[in-house]
């Protein structure tokens, strides 16, 4: 009789620890497993869960990463990039959750988790706006503008202009850095300011502008740069 594969078992182990004891005391790599067994019914996926973190840096990472590049892990085809970009909607869906329905200036951690959770990881940069009514209830949210790893070009009468025609009171600005360093460059703080002031001859506030980085975030009104 054949030798039965190192891994014979190993899934069924895994599933029983984690339908026992839940996430608990599990390396990040077993959970990851976990869930690649969705996308590779059959084989070894540890060292695919492994190969993953190691380019990546953590869970968090490896689901926000882009399609694109998470196809340049070796084993990660197309079912493995489907199944983590899945598991990352459903993230920032349940994220966004705590936002709907209610003022968003006082769900603000919910606000920067969600936006995070969105943002963090990705590796050029997006715009993207949060657009609130008059009881600062959130309408939309939006891409306006992707950029490239350092530079977006966006123009405030756009953001203005998308503002009224959703007829929003109020606006949230934010943007990632796609080195990880969150610090608003001059750039940022103008863009803010002119945007600011667009705003105001119309009636549109700006709430804050937030730059995300990898692990933590800027908060503009808080750093005193957001014109009052």
């Amino acid at each position: 009789m054949a030798d039965k594969p190192h891994f014979h078992g190993h899934r069924e182990r895994l599933r029983a620890r984690f339908d026992q004891a839940g996430a608990e005391g599990m390396p990040d790599y077993e959970l990851l497993e976990l869930l690649l067994f969705r996308a590779l019914p059959r084989g070894d996926v540890k060292p695919l869960a492994k190969r993953l973190l190691k380019r990546f840096g953590s869970i968090g990472a490896v689901l926000g990463a882009e399609r694109e590049t998470l196809a340049t892990v070796d084993g990660a085809g197309e079912a493995v990039v489907h199944t983590l970009k899945l598991s990352q909607a459903l993230v920032e869906r349940a994220l966004r959750e705590p936002m709907i329905g209610r003022p968003v200036l006082s769900s603000w951690q919910a606000v920067v988790d969600y936006c995070t959770a969105r943002l963090g990881h990705r590796e050029t940069e997006h715009f993207r706006v949060l657009f609130l009514n008059n009881r600062n209830v959130l309408i939309e949210e939006e891409e306006l503008q992707q950029g490239t790893v350092d530079h977006v070009v966006l123009y405030p009468r756009e953001v203005i202009k998308r503002a009224l025609e959703l007829g929003a009171s109020a606006i949230i600005l934010v943007h990632n850095h796609p080195s990880g360093d969150p610090s608003p460059s001059r750039a940022d703080i103008e863009l803010t300011t002119e945007i600011a002031k667009a705003g105001a001859t119309l009636g549109v506030t700006v709430h804050d502008h937030l730059v995300i980085g990898r692990s933590r975030h800027v908060s503009l009104r808080e750093a005193g740069l957001l014109p009052e």
